[in-house]
Protein backbone atom coordinates (compact mmCIF):
# COMPACT_ATOMS: atom_id res chain seq x y z
CA UNK A 1 0.00 0.00 0.00
CA UNK A 2 1.18 3.56 -0.67
CA UNK A 3 2.04 5.93 2.55
CA UNK A 4 -0.79 8.29 3.07
CA UNK A 5 1.29 11.20 2.38
CA UNK A 6 2.05 10.38 -1.18
CA UNK A 7 -0.47 12.53 -3.34
CA UNK A 8 -1.31 12.33 -6.99
CA UNK A 9 -3.08 14.80 -9.09
CA UNK A 10 -4.78 13.99 -12.36
CA UNK A 11 -8.29 15.57 -14.11
CA UNK A 12 -10.97 15.11 -16.92
CA UNK A 13 -10.89 17.47 -20.48
CA UNK A 14 -13.67 17.59 -21.92
CA UNK A 15 -17.67 19.63 -22.47
CA UNK A 16 -20.44 19.75 -20.56
CA UNK A 17 -18.99 16.86 -18.37
CA UNK A 18 -20.32 18.14 -14.63
CA UNK A 19 -22.01 15.24 -13.93
CA UNK A 20 -19.12 13.02 -14.83
CA UNK A 21 -18.73 10.24 -12.04
CA UNK A 22 -15.05 9.66 -13.39
CA UNK A 23 -13.45 11.91 -10.36
CA UNK A 24 -15.38 10.16 -7.85
CA UNK A 25 -14.18 6.72 -9.03
CA UNK A 26 -10.35 7.86 -8.57
CA UNK A 27 -10.54 9.75 -5.71
CA UNK A 28 -12.83 6.72 -4.16
CA UNK A 29 -10.24 3.92 -5.20
CA UNK A 30 -7.39 6.28 -4.69
CA UNK A 31 -8.59 6.42 -0.70
CA UNK A 32 -9.03 2.98 -0.54
CA UNK A 33 -5.22 2.29 -1.46
CA UNK A 34 -3.98 4.87 1.09
CA UNK A 35 -3.22 7.84 -1.76
CA UNK A 36 -4.18 10.99 -1.70
CA UNK A 37 -5.58 11.52 -4.79
CA UNK A 38 -6.90 14.74 -6.16
CA UNK A 39 -8.95 14.39 -10.04
CA UNK A 40 -10.98 17.95 -10.89
CA UNK A 41 -13.23 18.51 -13.88
CA UNK A 42 -11.96 20.88 -16.28
CA UNK A 43 -15.13 21.55 -18.63
CA UNK A 44 -14.77 23.51 -21.54
CA UNK A 45 -18.40 24.59 -21.18
CA UNK A 46 -17.71 26.15 -17.73
CA UNK A 47 -14.75 27.35 -18.97
CA UNK A 48 -16.04 29.35 -22.37
CA UNK A 49 -13.60 27.70 -23.74
CA UNK A 50 -13.13 25.61 -27.27
CA UNK A 51 -10.36 22.78 -27.95
CA UNK A 52 -7.90 25.46 -29.07
CA UNK A 53 -7.52 25.88 -26.32
CA UNK A 54 -6.29 22.21 -25.05
CA UNK A 55 -2.52 23.27 -25.59
CA UNK A 56 -2.78 25.77 -22.41
CA UNK A 57 -4.87 23.30 -20.67
CA UNK A 58 -1.91 20.94 -21.04
CA UNK A 59 0.34 22.83 -19.82
CA UNK A 60 -1.49 24.50 -17.30
CA UNK A 61 -1.61 20.64 -15.87
CA UNK A 62 1.77 19.74 -16.18
CA UNK A 63 2.80 23.11 -14.32
CA UNK A 64 0.65 21.89 -11.41
CA UNK A 65 1.92 18.79 -11.12
CA UNK A 66 -0.60 16.62 -12.63
CA UNK A 67 0.10 12.82 -13.17
CA UNK A 68 -2.48 12.52 -15.81
CA UNK A 69 -5.36 14.12 -17.74
CA UNK A 70 -8.36 11.93 -19.33
CA UNK A 71 -9.69 13.67 -22.58
CA UNK A 72 -13.25 13.09 -23.65
CA UNK A 73 -15.39 14.61 -25.82
CA UNK A 74 -14.64 16.73 -28.07
CA UNK A 75 -10.77 16.43 -28.15
CA UNK A 76 -9.85 13.06 -28.58
CA UNK A 77 -8.39 13.27 -31.48
CA UNK A 78 -7.82 17.31 -31.21
CA UNK A 79 -4.91 16.41 -28.48
CA UNK A 80 -2.81 14.20 -30.76
CA UNK A 81 -0.49 16.68 -31.93
CA UNK A 82 0.25 18.04 -28.28
CA UNK A 83 1.66 14.51 -27.60
CA UNK A 84 5.29 13.60 -27.44
CA UNK A 85 4.11 9.82 -27.66
CA UNK A 86 1.32 7.14 -28.08
CA UNK A 87 0.57 3.87 -27.15
CA UNK A 88 0.48 1.36 -30.35
CA UNK A 89 -3.28 0.84 -29.53
CA UNK A 90 -3.67 4.49 -29.74
CA UNK A 91 -1.96 4.94 -32.76
CA UNK A 92 -3.73 2.61 -34.16
CA UNK A 93 -6.83 4.13 -33.21
CA UNK A 94 -5.62 7.92 -34.13
CA UNK A 95 -7.63 8.45 -30.58
CA UNK A 96 -6.44 9.17 -27.12
CA UNK A 97 -8.49 9.28 -24.04
CA UNK A 98 -5.82 8.71 -21.50
CA UNK A 99 -2.53 11.39 -21.38
CA UNK A 100 0.16 10.19 -18.56
CA UNK A 101 2.39 13.59 -17.77
CA UNK A 102 5.81 12.15 -16.64
CA UNK A 103 9.03 13.75 -16.22
CA UNK A 104 7.98 16.63 -19.02
CA UNK A 105 6.71 14.34 -21.44
CA UNK A 106 3.02 13.61 -22.17
CA UNK A 107 1.75 9.83 -23.66
CA UNK A 108 -1.29 8.71 -25.19
CA UNK A 109 -3.05 6.27 -24.19
CA UNK A 110 -6.48 4.77 -25.40
CA UNK A 111 -8.46 2.67 -22.77
CA UNK A 112 -12.11 3.52 -24.29
CA UNK A 113 -11.47 0.52 -26.62
CA UNK A 114 -11.07 -1.81 -23.63
CA UNK A 115 -13.39 -0.49 -21.18
CA UNK A 116 -16.46 -0.76 -23.97
CA UNK A 117 -14.97 -4.16 -24.46
CA UNK A 118 -15.36 -5.20 -21.06
CA UNK A 119 -18.70 -3.66 -20.49
CA UNK A 120 -20.45 -5.53 -23.20
CA UNK A 121 -18.92 -8.80 -22.49
CA UNK A 122 -20.28 -8.47 -18.81
CA UNK A 123 -23.38 -6.91 -19.74
CA UNK A 124 -24.13 -8.86 -22.93
CA UNK A 125 -22.37 -12.02 -22.92
CA UNK A 126 -23.77 -13.87 -26.04
CA UNK A 127 -24.31 -10.65 -28.13
CA UNK A 128 -24.42 -11.83 -32.22
CA UNK A 129 -21.54 -9.87 -33.81
CA UNK A 130 -22.59 -11.26 -36.82
CA UNK A 131 -23.82 -7.51 -38.37
CA UNK A 132 -23.51 -4.39 -35.98
CA UNK A 133 -24.31 -1.22 -37.28
CA UNK A 134 -22.15 1.62 -35.32
CA UNK A 135 -23.12 5.28 -35.14
CA UNK A 136 -20.20 7.39 -34.80
CA UNK A 137 -16.93 8.06 -36.07
CA UNK A 138 -15.36 10.56 -33.70
CA UNK A 139 -12.76 9.46 -31.42
CA UNK A 140 -14.85 7.35 -29.21
CA UNK A 141 -16.03 5.46 -32.26
CA UNK A 142 -12.77 4.97 -33.01
CA UNK A 143 -12.38 3.32 -29.85
CA UNK A 144 -16.02 1.10 -30.18
CA UNK A 145 -15.78 0.08 -33.79
CA UNK A 146 -11.74 -0.93 -32.42
CA UNK A 147 -13.53 -2.90 -29.66
CA UNK A 148 -16.12 -4.63 -31.65
CA UNK A 149 -14.14 -6.09 -34.04
CA UNK A 150 -11.41 -6.74 -32.00
CA UNK A 151 -14.08 -8.59 -30.14
CA UNK A 152 -15.25 -11.27 -33.15
CA UNK A 153 -17.75 -9.05 -35.67
CA UNK A 154 -18.07 -10.18 -38.64
CA UNK A 155 -19.52 -7.08 -40.44
CA UNK A 156 -19.26 -3.70 -38.87
CA UNK A 157 -21.26 -1.06 -40.75
CA UNK A 158 -20.62 2.92 -39.38
CA UNK A 159 -22.25 5.91 -39.92
CA UNK A 160 -21.33 9.30 -38.86
CA UNK A 161 -23.10 12.81 -40.19
CA UNK A 162 -19.55 13.42 -41.60
CA UNK A 163 -19.85 10.63 -44.17
CA UNK A 164 -16.27 11.11 -45.36
CA UNK A 165 -15.43 10.72 -41.86
CA UNK A 166 -17.35 7.02 -41.35
CA UNK A 167 -16.06 6.21 -44.64
CA UNK A 168 -11.98 6.98 -43.14
CA UNK A 169 -12.85 4.97 -39.99
CA UNK A 170 -14.25 1.78 -42.35
CA UNK A 171 -10.59 1.79 -43.90
CA UNK A 172 -8.50 2.52 -41.37
CA UNK A 173 -10.27 -0.48 -39.12
CA UNK A 174 -11.14 -2.89 -42.31
CA UNK A 175 -7.15 -2.26 -42.66
CA UNK A 176 -6.69 -3.51 -38.65
CA UNK A 177 -9.04 -6.37 -39.61
CA UNK A 178 -8.77 -7.66 -43.00
CA UNK A 179 -10.91 -10.44 -42.20
CA UNK A 180 -14.18 -8.50 -41.32
CA UNK A 181 -16.30 -6.70 -43.39
CA UNK A 182 -16.07 -3.23 -42.79
CA UNK A 183 -17.95 -0.07 -45.08
CA UNK A 184 -19.04 3.53 -44.15
CA UNK A 185 -23.32 3.21 -44.07
CA UNK A 186 -25.31 5.47 -46.66
CA UNK A 187 -28.77 3.70 -46.31
CA UNK A 188 -29.22 3.61 -42.63
CA UNK A 189 -32.71 1.76 -42.45
CA UNK A 190 -31.36 -0.71 -44.74
CA UNK A 191 -28.66 -1.84 -42.57
CA UNK A 192 -30.30 -1.53 -39.26
CA UNK A 193 -33.05 -4.36 -41.35
CA UNK A 194 -29.85 -6.92 -41.08
CA UNK A 195 -28.52 -5.64 -38.18
CA UNK A 196 -27.76 -7.74 -35.05
CA UNK A 197 -26.50 -5.18 -33.08
CA UNK A 198 -26.30 -1.43 -32.54
CA UNK A 199 -23.41 0.81 -31.08
CA UNK A 200 -24.23 4.20 -30.44
CA UNK A 201 -20.92 6.03 -29.62
CA UNK A 202 -21.98 9.80 -30.42
CA UNK A 203 -22.45 12.83 -27.54
CA UNK A 204 -26.38 12.10 -28.27
CA UNK A 205 -28.45 11.31 -25.24
CA UNK A 206 -25.89 13.50 -23.19
CA UNK A 207 -27.37 15.95 -20.81
CA UNK A 208 -26.15 18.40 -23.19
CA UNK A 209 -26.98 16.48 -26.17
CA UNK A 210 -30.64 15.30 -25.52
CA UNK A 211 -32.34 13.08 -28.27
CA UNK A 212 -32.23 9.69 -30.11
CA UNK A 213 -29.47 9.31 -32.71
CA UNK A 214 -31.75 7.29 -35.05
CA UNK A 215 -35.91 6.92 -35.49
CA UNK A 216 -36.42 4.55 -32.34
CA UNK A 217 -38.78 2.48 -34.95
CA UNK A 218 -35.43 0.57 -35.86
CA UNK A 219 -35.03 -0.80 -32.56
CA UNK A 220 -36.55 -4.40 -33.12
CA UNK A 221 -35.45 -7.47 -31.26
CA UNK A 222 -33.51 -9.37 -31.48
CA UNK A 223 -31.40 -6.46 -32.04
CA UNK A 224 -28.99 -5.50 -28.76
CA UNK A 225 -27.64 -1.92 -27.69
CA UNK A 226 -24.66 -1.04 -26.91
CA UNK A 227 -24.40 2.79 -25.76
CA UNK A 228 -21.26 4.60 -24.50
CA UNK A 229 -23.34 8.05 -22.69
CA UNK A 230 -23.61 7.27 -18.86
CA UNK A 231 -24.24 10.50 -17.38
CA UNK A 232 -27.29 9.92 -17.56
CA UNK A 233 -27.34 6.06 -17.57
CA UNK A 234 -30.66 5.94 -18.88
CA UNK A 235 -30.29 7.84 -22.12
CA UNK A 236 -33.35 8.25 -24.50
CA UNK A 237 -31.80 5.41 -26.30
CA UNK A 238 -31.23 3.22 -23.75
CA UNK A 239 -34.64 3.93 -23.06
CA UNK A 240 -36.47 3.07 -26.14
CA UNK A 241 -34.15 -0.04 -26.42
CA UNK A 242 -35.39 -1.59 -23.14
CA UNK A 243 -38.82 -0.33 -24.00
CA UNK A 244 -38.87 -1.80 -27.69
CA UNK A 245 -37.74 -5.31 -26.26
CA UNK A 246 -34.28 -5.01 -26.95
CA UNK A 247 -31.36 -6.23 -24.88
CA UNK A 248 -29.03 -3.24 -23.69
CA UNK A 249 -25.78 -2.30 -22.66
CA UNK A 250 -25.75 1.03 -21.12
CA UNK A 251 -22.52 3.49 -21.10
CA UNK A 252 -21.52 2.52 -17.18
CA UNK A 253 -19.41 -0.36 -18.20
CA UNK A 254 -17.53 1.71 -20.68
CA UNK A 255 -16.94 4.30 -17.66
CA UNK A 256 -15.66 2.11 -15.37
CA UNK A 257 -13.38 -0.44 -17.22
CA UNK A 258 -12.04 2.92 -19.04
CA UNK A 259 -11.36 4.33 -15.23
CA UNK A 260 -10.36 0.91 -14.26
CA UNK A 261 -7.15 1.42 -16.99
CA UNK A 262 -6.73 5.12 -16.54
CA UNK A 263 -5.98 4.81 -12.91
CA UNK A 264 -3.33 2.17 -13.22
CA UNK A 265 -1.92 4.05 -15.85
CA UNK A 266 -1.85 7.42 -13.36
CA UNK A 267 -0.62 5.70 -10.20
CA UNK A 268 1.05 2.66 -10.98
CA UNK A 269 -1.38 0.57 -8.92
CA UNK A 270 -3.44 -2.19 -9.57
CA UNK A 271 -7.48 -0.90 -8.90
CA UNK A 272 -9.84 -3.48 -7.86
CA UNK A 273 -12.34 -3.72 -10.39
CA UNK A 274 -15.05 -4.92 -8.08
CA UNK A 275 -14.57 -2.23 -5.80
CA UNK A 276 -14.76 0.36 -8.08
CA UNK A 277 -17.78 -1.31 -9.79
CA UNK A 278 -19.58 -1.29 -6.40
CA UNK A 279 -18.72 2.30 -5.99
CA UNK A 280 -20.43 3.14 -9.74
CA UNK A 281 -23.18 1.11 -9.09
CA UNK A 282 -23.54 3.11 -5.27
CA UNK A 283 -23.13 6.57 -7.11
CA UNK A 284 -25.93 5.40 -9.73
CA UNK A 285 -27.89 4.63 -7.33
CA UNK A 286 -27.25 0.69 -7.15
CA UNK A 287 -30.34 -0.31 -8.85
CA UNK A 288 -29.43 -1.11 -12.09
CA UNK A 289 -29.56 -4.94 -13.44
CA UNK A 290 -26.78 -5.10 -16.22
CA UNK A 291 -24.33 -3.28 -14.06
CA UNK A 292 -24.87 -5.73 -10.77
CA UNK A 293 -24.19 -8.30 -13.84
CA UNK A 294 -20.89 -7.19 -14.54
CA UNK A 295 -19.37 -7.12 -10.68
Amino acid sequence: MVGSRDMKRAGLIGFGIQRSLTPAMHMREGAAQGVDYQYELIDLAERNLSTDALEDLLAEAEARGFCGLNITYPCKQKVLPLLHDMSVDAQKLGAVNTVVLRDGRRVGHNTDWWGFAEGLRRQLPEADLSSVVQIGAGGAGAATAFAILQMGAVALTIFDLDGARARELAGIMGGLFPNAEVRGGMDLDAAMAKATGLVHATPMGMDKHPGLPLPAELLNPPLWVAEIVYFPLDTALVKAARDRGCRVANGGGMAVFQAVGAFSLFTGLEPDVDRMLNHFQQLTGGSDTALARMA
